[in-house]
């Protein structure tokens, strides 16, 4: 049974751009709260105020902060503040969308150079993979992941993939994968549905800051059956289906949002259209 999401709250971490904005005003449209957690510098401020414009146009409240998703005290902070907003009633929608690691090979691209360090390693993989699960530890102990609620991570065919300077990223995303299958089972009881969502190709600002981006690009929207790219609104349309429901059944997947792009991948009639 379809449930109405009007009234309800939604969390977006990652909320200024791509997939995350574009969640954001998706959740508005259905009549959701919404904050919005970023992380981003002067120059994104008034992409930030137009969005927080947009959100209220739909008659919603939004909260929107710039503050390091990834750091313990932030976590913390937010999450008193979204039960002082919720006035307790916690969350419908949690989206874990954080693009920020390194791009940096393992190993020296020529000699004397450097491959990734133990810092740039670690720090990839806390902040899109681990983080994650700090979140859900803190909302669940605050009483904020109420039964039906719906807790989404953006992951990518690049978990399986091999693109030159995205082993980082693909380890995160690997990791981020593997926390979702366990956040599942243990907030199950719970009645809260977690899942990882495998969007297609985006251009978004973080593909865009992939060097190989451009032929990556191009070659994803020749083997996409439907013959283009994945927007972001594709994503946002389906965490607003996936949510209009109280059961937690569906939990525990990794549910492609790609149209059947990595189904095709490599598969001479996708890419010529016959």
């Amino acid at each position: 049974m379809l449930m109405p999401l009007d009234k309800t709250w939604g969390l977006v971490l990652g909320a200024s751009s791509g997939i995350g904005r574009a969640c954001a005003l998706a959740m508005a449209q259905q009549g959701m709260n919404v904050v919005g957690v970023h992380f981003d510098t002067a120059a994104m401020e008034d992409s930030v105020a137009q969005l927080v414009e947009e959100v209220t146009s739909y008659g919603v409240q939004a909260h929107f902060h710039n503050v390091n998703a990834a750091r313990r005290t932030v976590r913390q902070e937010m999450v008193a503040r979204i039960a002082e907003l919720t006035d307790g009633a916690g969350l419908k929608i949690m989206l874990h969308s954080l693009a920020f690691g390194t791009l940096v090979r393992y190993l020296p691209a020529e000699k004397g150079g450097s491959g990734i360090s133990q810092r740039q390693l670690e720090m990839t993989m806390d902040v899109m993979a681990n983080s994650l699960v700090y979140w859900a530890q803190d909302l669940t102990a605050a009483d904020l992941l109420p039964p039906g609620a719906k807790v989404f991570a953006m992951t990518s065919a690049g978990a399986v993939q091999h693109l030159p300077s995205y082993g980082a990223v693909s380890a995160a995303k690997c990791a981020l994968e593997s926390h979702v299958r366990q956040l599942a089972c243990e907030l199950a009881p719970r009645a809260v549905a977690v899942n990882a969502l495998r969007a297609g190709v985006t251009l978004t600002p973080a593909l865009q800051r992939i060097p190989e981006h451009r032929e990556f690009s191009q070659a994803s929207a020749r083997n996409n059956p439907h013959h283009r790219l994945t927007r972001p609104e594709d994503v946002a349309e389906a965490v607003v289906l996936l949510s209009r429901t109280s059961s937690s059944w569906i939990t525990g997947n990794t549910i492609g949002a790609d149209g059947a792009e990595l189904l095709a991948a490599g598969n001479s009639w996708a890419r010529d259209g016959s």
